[in-house]
């Protein structure tokens, strides 16, 4: 058990800093390439800053456990509203600008009510998880689509900053693009390897794992990036990465597991606990943040109502982790 906890620290700190150089990576080639800075955003960094997670579930339902890439996925939409979002605009009150950022709202409610209709049956076929990758391919489009249409958008300014800060050589920026993902397929097995050690040595169940551990894991890079945009007051982009990341995670990191490993037997308490908590919270981020008479806004006090349902639903799962454990 020791080796897998040791595993699962050096599996987050290689995950962490790779995503990081592979989001930058990429990021800086797409500009090599003339793509406009509201694309590279939103397409190019949105699935970067996914990448974790997306990597992570796929071997976990390649080694058989789609309970973990479930957990995974419901777990760091968790993590990003009610951890990040809450912390951040309890540090300071996010508002939100950009009309890209106002129209994904609606749009990651809808996708979260349709990944609660496939799990109703108590199951997740393949027919529906390749169902929710189609519409991850839709978004795509949708993203770039937006993206070239978006020209002046508040998003815009403050993401030409971002990928001024990070230039790159373009030799330098494929380097990581190769180096970073290897690395993330690596760090991404060992993860893996050591959560599920740890969930089968302490007699819980991998979504569990999924859905405390290895979802704050995968959720960091998102944490780091969400919190330094805040303070550096662009709020667009610290709301927009998690609003963004929220719709990736439902759509391609359960959509991916699924179509490789159906779940014929999604646990119970995934529909009466994890599920509920993930709706509940992106109801809350919607009425927050649509700004239905102006500008949205997360305020301090709806900020500390974020974290503390996150602190409160951990909790919880701590508590059961710790009563398996006795």
């Amino acid at each position: 058990m020791l080796l897998a906890a040791v595993a699962i620290i050096a599996g987050f700190v290689v995950l962490v800093w790779s995503a990081d150089q592979f989001v930058e990576g990429a990021a800086a080639t797409a500009r090599h390439a003339g793509m406009p800075t509201l694309l590279i955003g939103m397409v190019v960094v949105g699935f970067g800053t996914s990448a974790p997670e997306m990597v992570v579930s796929a071997i976990a339902a390649l080694n058989g456990s789609p309970g973990l890439a479930l957990g995974n996925a419901y777990g760091s939409n968790i993590t990003n509203t009610g951890l990040i979002l809450g912390l951040s605009a309890l540090i300071i009150p996010l508002t939100v600008h950009s009309k890209i950022v106002r129209k994904e709202l609606p749009l990651l409610l809808a996708i979260t009510l349709l990944s609660g209709a496939f799990l109703w049956d108590g199951k997740l076929a393949r027919w529906e998880a390749i169902t929710l990758l189609g519409g991850f391919f839709a978004l795509i489009g949708w993203s770039i689509f937006s993206a070239l249409h978006g020209k002046g958008d508040r998003m815009e300014g403050d993401l030409a900053g971002e990928l001024e800060t990070h230039a790159m050589p373009l030799g330098r920026a494929l380097f990581w693009v190769v180096t970073g993902l290897l690395l993330l397929i690596a760090s991404s097995h060992i993860l893996v390897w050591g959560a599920v050690t740890i969930a089968e040595s302490l007699g819980v169940s991998d979504l569990i794992i999924g859905l405390t551990i290895v979802a704050l894991g995968t959720s960091l890079p998102e944490l780091a990036a969400t919190i330094v945009a805040a303070r550096k007051g662009e709020h667009d982009i610290a709301i927009g990465n998690v609003v963004g990341s929220n719709m990736f995670n439902l759509l391609a990191v359960v959509g991916i597991a699924g179509t490789i490993t159906p779940m014929p037997s999604v646990p119970p308490e995934v529909l009466t606990r994890d599920w509920p908590m993930v709706i509940g919270l992106t109801i809350a981020l919607f009425v927050f943040a649509y700004g239905f008479r102006g500008h949205g806004r997360i305020n301090r006090w709806e900020g500390a109502a974020l974290l503390l349902a996150y602190l409160g639903y951990t909790g919880y799962l701590i508590t059961t982790i710790t009563k398996a454990a006795l």
